[in-house]
């Protein structure tokens, strides 16, 4: 999706998010007519915060997407499990371990990295990719309390449905490019992968703790690396490699924490 994303060169931002929320409404709707539930929802004040969380997250990291190189903006959003012991801290009143604690002060360090502040405007993309992992660690959380209480059809459907509805003053005021040919294939390519994406990651997060499912989400450090190199030929420098490095052992030691906690 991200490289897809980055192909989409002259395709607004706003644009961009419109299709690749848009094929969602109708597979959830159908999902959910097929099994014959209600597409209204239980939770519907955590179900509109999700979504509204969710459509800040991907705004930014579409933005960021079109603004640094794609492995270092999947590399800064991949930050935001960290986000969500942080959130959890605060808004949930769960106490950081020292443990944690080393996790997210690598994580920190790694950002850091990977940004390369030089404390001016070009900071602002990187900036906003943080911004993006951060939304993305509240959405996250917040499916966690929904699995009691609606399908992840219901979320994705609500998801959907309001990043593209929200889209559609945006479009009309004039930001909407008449895609090409091959944009059109991009379009459609993104809508697919989005969707597909959206489907495994809300249903793995209705299974199984978000502290074990990160570790696996940073296999897309690697997938994004390799796209990148293939596709438009960036090859990362040492600083975003290192920067990757540390919030990857941040977030195994998160991970191996978590789980020797659980067993505990």
């Amino acid at each position: 999706m991200a490289a897809t994303v980055k192909s989409l060169a002259n395709i607004p931002v706003v644009e961009k998010i419109f299709f690749r929320n848009l094929l969602g409404i109708f597979i959830a709707s159908y999902m959910l007519l097929k099994k014959k539930q209600s597409i209204l929802g239980n939770n519907k004040r955590f179900l509109i915060l999700r979504s509204g969380l969710g459509l800040m997250g991907i705004a930014c990291y579409f933005y960021a997407l079109s603004k640094i190189p794609l492995a270092d903006a999947v590399i800064l959003n991949k930050i935001s499990p960290f986000f969500v012991v942080v959130i959890s801290a605060i808004f949930l009143g769960e106490k950081i371990r020292k443990v944690q604690s080393i996790a997210l002060m690598l994580s920190i360090l790694g950002a850091g990295f990977v940004i390369k502040p030089e404390f001016n405007i070009s900071m602002l993309p990187s900036i906003i990719a943080l911004l993006s992992a951060f939304f993305a660690g509240s959405a996250y959380t917040i499916i966690r309390h929904l699995r009691h209480t609606d399908l992840p059809e219901t979320i994705i459907l609500y998801v959907s449905f309001i990043s593209t509805v929200s889209m559609l003053p945006f479009l009309v005021l004039g930001q909407f490019t008449i895609p090409i040919s091959t944009e059109i294939l991009g379009l459609l390519g993104l809508s697919i992968f989005a969707t597909s994406a959206q489907f495994l990651m809300t249903h793995a997060y209705r299974y199984a703790p978000a502290g074990e499912l990160a570790i696996y989400s940073y296999s897309n450090i690697i997938f994004s690396t390799i796209i990148g190199f293939i596709i438009r030929s960036e090859i990362p420098d040492v600083l975003s490699i290192v920067g990757g490095g540390l919030i990857f052992i941040g977030g195994f030691i998160n991970y191996y924490s978590n789980k020797r906690n659980e067993s505990q």
